[in-house]
């Protein structure tokens, strides 16, 4: 997993409240269980004018010119701006797996669904909550500006916009860790690879009919 310890990036606003994992990532696509990949099928239904299915090449798919994340401003996001109880509805890994893909790091909003949130973390993006009102006023800019940029700094837990404003967030410090350290749940296991190998050495030689 790659370590996130600052994010300046291009935002790309999501205006619209309870956007659920079956919109991120349709339910077609779950028949496959690999990470990588999803990029080009992250909200399919509404970036496309047609119907996607999996290992479809969307070169010269119809495109839905309105949706945001088909406008040229806003091509190359890194930083995605969301309304309320972003990631509701069915538990899927891939929808954080196609949005990571995509190219987001960072997702900003009032509120997440809670599975949707820790497996943000477990895949290597970060989720922050900020009031509405913060909300509120990071889409207007993001509206206003062409090409609007945040800096995400993990470390010190703020979001600072062009103007300068600073945003403070909260965050676990296990999952900070994490992210900073580029752990997900395998690396977090590999960290103790000395002791894992340890007590399988003693344990075959206690137990040696294991081995057969």
């Amino acid at each position: 997993m790659e370590p996130l310890i600052t994010l300046d990036g291009l935002v790309a606003p999501m205006d619209r409240a309870n956007v659920d994992t079956d919109a991120i990532i349709p339910k077609q696509f779950l028949k496959s269980i690999r990470r990588s990949g999803y990029g080009v099928y992250l909200f399919d239904e509404w970036r496309y004018l047609d119907h996607g299915e999996p290992e479809m090449d969307c070169t010269d798919r119809p495109i839905n010119g309105n949706f945001v994340l088909n406008q040229l401003r806003y091509q190359g996001s890194s930083i995605l701006l969301a309304r309320e109880n972003f990631g509701c509805g069915s538990s899927r890994e891939h929808a954080p797996w196609a949005l990571e893909d995509y190219g987001f790091r960072c997702i900003i909003a009032p509120s997440f669904a809670d599975i949707f949130y820790n497996n943000c973390f477990k895949n290597g993006m970060l989720p922050i909550v900020q009031p509405p009102a913060a909300v509120d006023q990071l889409f207007a800019e993001c509206g206003a500006i062409d090409g609007y940029r945040l800096r995400v700094d993990l470390l010190a837990q703020h979001i600072t916009t062009p103007g300068g404003e600073v945003f403070a967030f909260e965050i676990d410090a296990f999952r900070k860790r994490c992210l900073l350290e580029g752990l997900d749940d395998i690396g977090l296991t590999l960290q103790h690879a000395d002791e894992i190998r340890a007590f399988e050495s003693s344990h075959l030689t206690a137990m040696p009919w294991l081995a057969t």
